[in-house]
């Protein structure tokens, strides 16, 4: 009986087009629940004649507002990646976050993912490589979707 295990090889992986479009469908998203955020805040302190929450986020400076943005992108991702190994820019360019041997990323390997986010200049990882520090620092793979499936039936079946 034959022991093989399956990999993710090189020819699954999302190409660095895919995950461009990932990166800027998923800021534009969190930009969104972002403004969402504070525009509910501005509704609740005009019902309730409550201003305290809404004067405290309009009168943030830019510091503090980045700093707003980055939690608002760490629980984005942290959220998307945990339960569903996709975000909405994967969904949409039909990829998804696997492990080396095809399993769903677990709580740790999501957790690392992220937090490699938060590391400036990370982004610029992909300039020379095919997978950026949150990948690698995760063993975390990000795999074109359908051809995935596909292959991994395949390796099942056999």
């Amino acid at each position: 009986m034959d022991n093989k295990k399956f990999t993710v090889t090189d020819d699954l992986l999302a190409s660095k087009s895919q995950r461009l479009l990932n990166l800027l469908i998923d800021l534009l998203i969190i930009y969104i629940i972002a403004i969402s955020i504070v525009a509910t805040i501005n509704i609740i302190a005009d019902t309730t004649n409550s201003y305290g929450a809404s004067n405290w986020v309009t009168s943030l400076s830019v510091v503090e507002s980045f700093f707003f943005g980055l939690v608002t992108l760490f629980f984005y991702y942290l959220i998307t990646e945990m339960y569903f190994s996709r975000t909405f820019g994967k969904y949409f360019m039909k990829t998804m976050v696997v492990k080396h041997d095809g399993s769903r990323p677990n709580m740790k390997s999501v957790m690392i993912r992220t937090l490699s986010r938060l590391i400036p200049f990370e982004p610029f990882s992909f300039l020379t490589a095919n997978r950026g520090w949150h990948d690698t620092l995760s063993v975390t793979y990000v795999v074109k979707k359908h051809e995935f499936l596909e292959k991994k039936k395949m390796f099942s079946e056999e």
